[in-house]
């Protein structure tokens, strides 16, 4: 995939609790059209989640998330065969089960290898582009009140580490996430954007996810069905700033964000 230009990766959720409703699709019918719909809108990645991120959310079994990506996995493949499958996870057997079962391309984990300490040898073994994000605690215990020494080093110390580990092992495409909304407060996720342009130092792409999140909703004091013009600025602001994929709800409005910021960029010269 050529990153020269951003990419936009929509989300594909099938969980019954994921925070954003509008992201939700349980039965077949539903994920199916979701699935056109991302693709319609023109994504170039799909990410298909079954357990739910947010904040205090229900630990599922292993096996619980395999039957559901299964069954999600199943229905890309029959009616989205070309697409570019990314699986989120951070359990090393659901990955190696996704990559080998269902041609998954890319694996998403929020943890970065640390819920799962089999999750980098995995990797290197499957040969599969990994998304590393930053996460302080778990799900259930990231929001509570999430505390640093120095919050910027901290996180790049953090993605050091890890890049050296995954380089070790032999993994050669690696995408950093700075994790926006995990284990951050309202000021750390700002600051952080704000920040966004030194992770270009890693010499690795970057993807960032804030859609539809609490640092838009909170902020604004709406909700998550309220926060789609929020979540376009602070996109908009991601890609100067250097991101590389766009992690989204709403493809349609993200695709229109690359294209604007794109065109500025190419009539620079002029």
């Amino acid at each position: 995939m050529d990153l020269t230009e951003p990419q936009v990766m929509g989300i594909l959720n099938v969980t019954p609790d994921s925070f954003y409703a509008g992201s939700r699709a349980e039965t077949e019918k539903d994920i199916i059209q979701r699935l056109h719909q991302i693709v319609d809108e023109g994504a170039s990645i799909i990410d298909i989640g079954a357990y739910s991120s947010r904040p205090d959310a229900e630990h599922i079994s292993n096996e619980e998330e395999m039957s559901r990506l299964r069954t999600g996995l199943k229905l890309i493949r029959e009616h989205c065969p070309e697409a570019i499958v990314s699986v989120d996870t951070f359990r090393a057997d659901v990955a190696k089960m996704c990559v080998e079962e269902y041609g998954a391309a890319i694996i998403n984990d929020i943890s970065a290898g640390n819920m799962d300490e089999a999750m980098f040898t995995t990797i290197a073994k499957l040969g599969v582009p990994y998304i590393a994000m930053h996460m302080k605690g778990t799900p259930q215990t990231m929001q509570i009140a999430p505390q640093y020494d120095h919050f910027l080093k901290e996180i790049f110390y953090f993605f050091s580490e890890k890049v050296q580990k995954l380089r070790d092992l032999g993994v050669k495409d690696i995408i950093l996430d700075p994790g926006f909304g995990f284990g951050k407060t309202l000021e750390h996720n700002y600051q952080l954007m704000n920040h966004l342009e030194e992770f270009k130092l890693f010499e690795l792409p970057l993807l960032v996810g804030i859609s539809r999140k609490s640092m838009i909703y909170k902020l604004l004091d709406t909700t998550p069905e309220e926060a789609l013009n929020g979540t376009t600025i602070l996109n908009t602001i991601a890609l100067q700033k250097g991101a590389h994929i766009l992690r989204v709800h709403d493809v349609k409005a993200a695709v229109e964000a690359v294209k604007i910021v794109e065109k500025m960029k190419a009539c620079q010269a002029f």
